[in-house]
């Protein structure tokens, strides 16, 4: 049996004192979600809790603010959904499975035990808000520069310890400075944006694009060779000279000039950023509107 979403809000004073009595009831489950503001560590903690209380064999959460979807378990015919807000807050849908069907009496004690959840979600949410705000070009809507930085450590730490590829992608907009000197910051602000948008369209899921500062834009590209990286610049590169931006009453054609770069054994931070960036101006150098990969 399929239970329909429902919405579980907290926004009177009755409700929050009721909360906080289920709270004071279920100190255990409580106390244990203010252990984390990871979503899929506070799912996994709440199913854990109430598993003895409300038996199950399987939960899906999904959040589509943050693209995210955390599940576990074995998937089986009978589910019950809510639809979990407070104070008009979208915190995610959380879905509980089991092979027989959830009793009235189990869902008004699963609705009371997700009142232990809601503000643990609540503050995850306000956590990743943040972090994403603090990671974001506000432009471009890009990854920013603090966010390459943090990301391509993590990256290479990987992929030496996994002995996974590892490459880098440089893209610099040609004579932007003439975009912006002939039709204004607007249309340079115009031509950002919609190139972003053209490079995020010719990534992969897993690969990830930064503004690194101007008219420069970066894509990591993990678990990707030399070869693999080429392919995806020159899909890129054809990406966007193959469009055009219309502002005002002129029609304006673009192009880029990008640099390759992969991991090697030897590389330090420096050295594999610095292998792409000087294979971009290599690319300028040559002509423009082209891909050169580091040697």
């Amino acid at each position: 049996m399929n239970r329909k979403s429902a919405n579980l809000a907290i926004i009177s004073n009755n409700t929050f004192e009721a909360t906080k009595a289920v709270n004071l009831h279920n100190y255990d489950i409580s106390s244990a979600l203010q252990t984390t503001l990871e979503f899929n560590e506070l799912i996994a903690i709440f199913s854990t809790k109430i598993a003895n209380k409300i038996p199950h064999s399987a939960f899906i959460y999904t959040n589509t603010e943050f693209d995210l979807e955390v599940k576990s378990g074995v998937f089986t015919r009978h589910s019950c959904n809510y639809a979990l807000k407070v104070e008009q807050q979208q915190l995610g849908e959380l879905k509980l499975m089991r092979n027989h069907r959830f009793s009235d009496s189990d869902l008004r004690l699963l609705e009371t035990l997700l009142c232990c959840l809601i503000y643990p979600l609540k503050n995850a949410t306000l956590f990743h808000q943040a972090l994403k705000k603090a990671y974001t070009d506000p432009l471009t809507q890009t990854h920013n520069r603090t966010s390459f930085d943090d990301s391509i450590k993590r990256e290479m730490s990987l992929a030496i310890r996994n002995t996974q590829s590892l490459s880098l992608i440089f893209l610099d907009i040609d004579h932007f400075k003439a975009i912006n000197d002939t039709y204004g910051h607007e249309c340079g602000d115009t031509t950002l944006v919609l190139s972003a948008k053209w490079i995020k369209e010719s990534l992969r899921d897993s690969d990830i694009v930064f503004r690194y500062g101007g008219e420069e834009f970066v894509m990591l590209l993990s678990g990707t060779d030399a070869s693999g990286a080429e392919l995806l610049a020159e899909r890129i590169r054809a990406s966007i000279e193959n469009h055009t931006i219309a502002y005002g009453m002129e029609i304006l054609k673009i192009t880029a000039s990008l640099g390759v770069s992969t991991l090697r054994e030897n590389d330090t931070l420096k050295s594999f950023v610095q292998r792409a960036d000087k294979a971009m101006y290599i690319a300028k150098n040559k002509g423009r509107n082209q891909v050169v990969v580091a040697k």
